[in-house]
């Protein structure tokens, strides 16, 4: 299905409030303002991929995010062009699981967030505070040694793999039920 290329949807018009002061943006509201920033349009399957991740809160492949939309609203070569855009804006940030899937996560504050991915279950854990804190300053350490040493345009890419302590317990729970009989 061709999607109709621009919206009235009341997301698109304007985030200022009354006298023109700006009001506290929501995240649509945000991530619609840097498409708008960067020239594009807002368009209805834009604006429903982006409603769909936010509203997932972590990293999600491109199949989860295509199958929470309506099949004859968005088809899946319009998710991954608009995911491809939203990549190249800074909008989301791609991961991947340990078999190569990429999964991606909107990226409204522009900061990396680190996960862990369960190899047993591919459930995804964000890392805590206190750990990114310390992985930042190591990653930031990196990447000033490579600048100094002439690199430019330095990024990183950072992703944690294991077996989850609860992928653990309910390995456990299935081989010890046959015999708890």
């Amino acid at each position: 299905m061709i999607a109709s290329t621009q919206t009235n949807h009341p997301i698109a018009a304007s985030s200022t409030g009354a006298g023109g002061t700006a009001n506290v943006l929501r995240p649509i509201e945000t991530a619609t303002a840097r498409l708008k920033a960067a020239g594009l349009r807002i368009t209805q399957p834009r604006i429903a991929i982006l409603e769909t991740m936010i509203r997932f809160g972590q990293p999600a492949s491109i199949e989860k995010i295509h199958t929470e939309l309506s099949q004859d609203f968005c088809d899946l070569v319009t998710v991954y062009r608009c995911l491809a855009v939203f990549e190249e804006l800074g909008l989301v940030r791609r991961s991947f699981f340990h078999n190569g899937t990429s999964l991606y996560e909107i990226n409204l504050a522009g900061t990396s967030h680190y996960h862990v991915i369960c190899k047993a279950s591919n459930r995804v854990d964000e890392i805590d505070s206190e750990t990114v804190a310390e992985l930042r300053r190591a990653i930031e350490q990196i990447e000033e040694t490579l600048k100094a040493r002439g690199y430019t345009d330095v990024s990183h890419m950072v992703e944690f793999f294991g077996v989850s302590p609860q992928a653990i317990r309910n390995a456990a729970a299935l081989t010890a039920a046959p015999f708890q009989r």
